[in-house]
């Protein structure tokens, strides 16, 4: 199948990625518009998880406020050079994630961040409404845990599904952005305050 420039143009307008990332992700799918974009988002971690371990010093401190003042958000996204900290591409990231923040509430960044109180506390929970449903120890047991795979994906950060787009996670809208600017990028802190 020819790859068009229409293709290739169309293709990098959904994904943020590179002309001939683009071009070359159409020529190995043949020319399967879906197929492309689930390579790129996959190449899109590659990259991320190789550039994980760089230092990422730079960065800046988004805010977002809301609701009349009401709720506001301060969130700390880094990556490696200045450079990438003052690119338009880098502010609006942060300030999506500031709003994504302050509209869905998320405990913590990633599941190694979430409070093992909290965890213990949804588990028996789970754990007692499977038992008081009627259901033995050891099935209540294997319930539980899909009831806390969702429950993590729901108030982890990164798992959660982005508030402007939901078929992206905001790791998939992190990777896109790894990927586009070449560097280590990261949210690493953030803090929400709501009156009431």
């Amino acid at each position: 199948m020819t790859i068009t420039s229409q293709m290739v143009k169309e293709l990098r307008a959904k994904t943020n990625a590179g002309m001939m990332d683009c071009k070359k992700a159409l020529t190995e799918t043949g020319g399967d518009m879906e197929k492309a974009v689930d390579l790129l988002r996959q190449k899109g971690l590659a990259v991320a998880a190789k550039r994980s371990g760089r230092e990422a010093k730079e960065g800046i401190v988004e805010t977002y406020i809301h609701a009349g003042g009401k709720l506001g958000v301060l969130v700390e996204v880094v990556c490696e050079t200045d450079f990438v900290a003052k690119t338009d591409d880098f502010k609006v990231f942060a300030r999506d994630i500031a709003m994504h923040i302050a509209a869905i509430n998320p405990v913590a960044i990633s599941r190694e961040e979430v409070p093992a109180d909290l965890l213990q506390r949804e588990k028996d929970i789970y754990i007692n409404q499977a038992i008081e449903s009627g259901k033995p120890q050891q099935i209540a047991e294997k319930m539980v845990s899909g009831k806390m795979e969702k429950y993590l994906s729901e108030i982890c950060l990164l798992e959660q599904k982005f508030v402007k787009n939901q078929e992206l996670t905001v790791q998939d809208l992190l990777n896109e952005l790894i990927l586009k600017m070449g560097e280590n990028i990261s949210i690493r802190r953030f803090t929400r305050y709501q009156i009431g």
